[in-house]
C-alpha cells in the first residue's frame, strides 16, 4: 500500500469517526466492552473455568456425603 493511499484511508476513517455522534460512539464502546470475555479468561484461558467447575463438583460431592 502506498503512503498516499494509507493517508487517504486514515483520513476517511477519522472523518467517519468524527461524523458519528458522541453518544453513539459511547454506546459502541460500551457494547464492545460488554462483549469481551472476562479478564481472568483473557489472562489465563479456560483454566479458571475448569478449576471452578471442578470445585463445584467437589463441593456437591462433599455435601452429599455429609447427609
Amino acid at each position: 500500500m502506498k503512503s498516499d493511499e494509507y493517508v487517504k484511508f486514515l483520513t476517511e476513517q477519522f472523518v467517519r469517526y468524527m461524523e458519528t455522534p458522541r453518544a453513539e460512539r459511547r454506546e459502541n464502546r460500551l457494547k464492545q466492552k460488554a462483549a469481551r470475555p472476562p479478564m481472568r479468561n483473557q489472562l489465563f484461558g479456560q483454566i479458571p473455568d475448569a478449576i471452578e467447575s471442578y470445585a463445584k463438583q467437589f463441593i456437591r460431592l462433599f455435601r452429599n456425603k455429609e447427609r
